[in-house]
């Protein structure tokens, strides 16, 4: 055991300093810098796995972050902070957030990840079923499609890969379709898995 793995053991009790659990301990950060204890936490695999992977987030899980809200140590505060920023669309977090006080260089830190942007205001593209549409992302054209100054018809049933978004509006992407470089409505197209 390292000497901060220890210090944070000793902070800690030898236990998750976000819900408690004693088992499979292990140390999160977060700042992009070399481990410290000051801007490390000790926590669970399950509570871990979930910060580093959204999509795993189980919001029942987080629960217990209405006491380690209250921990005196700042990075358990950062860290309960984005997770109850991650889940504020479940309800019950925005009541705890509301409680929440964090001194302001430690909201700067907090807010670094961007997990407390206000999602009112993000231009979100999503395709003609609601899926939401990312860079990279490949789509199908769900309907014929003119394609204006070209002398062709973009087709039903085209595949355009690596599509890039339009950042300033979100109905439109761009991608290439028969060599050609074009913009298309996000509502004509499905996205392929």
């Amino acid at each position: 055991m390292t000497p901060i793995e220890k210090k944070l053991y000793d902070r800690s009790d030898s236990k998750c300093e976000l819900c408690g659990s004693n088992e499979d301990l292990r140390i999160c950060l977060t700042k992009e810098e070399a481990i410290s204890v000051d801007n490390s936490a000790l926590v669970c695999a399950t509570c871990k796995s979930q910060i580093e992977n959204p999509a795993t987030t189980d919001p029942n899980h987080w629960r217990c972050l209405s006491d380690s809200m209250w921990n005196e140590n700042k990075p358990v505060q950062v860290i309960a902070w984005r997770m109850l920023n991650r889940l504020r669309p479940e309800g019950w977090p925005q009541d705890l957030l509301d409680m929440m006080y964090l001194d302001e260089e430690t909201l700067v830190w907090a807010a670094a990840t961007g997990e407390g942007e206000d999602e009112e205001g993000k231009i979100v593209h999503k395709d003609g079923n609601g899926n939401i549409l990312k860079d990279g992302d490949s789509v199908v054209l769900i309907k014929d499609l003119d394609v204006k100054g070209a002398t062709f018809t973009a087709k039903r049933g085209a595949a355009v890969h690596n599509i890039k978004l339009v950042w300033d509006n979100a109905d439109q992407i761009e991608g290439r379709v028969e060599g050609q470089h074009i913009v298309i409505l996000t509502q004509y197209v499905k996205k392929t898995k």
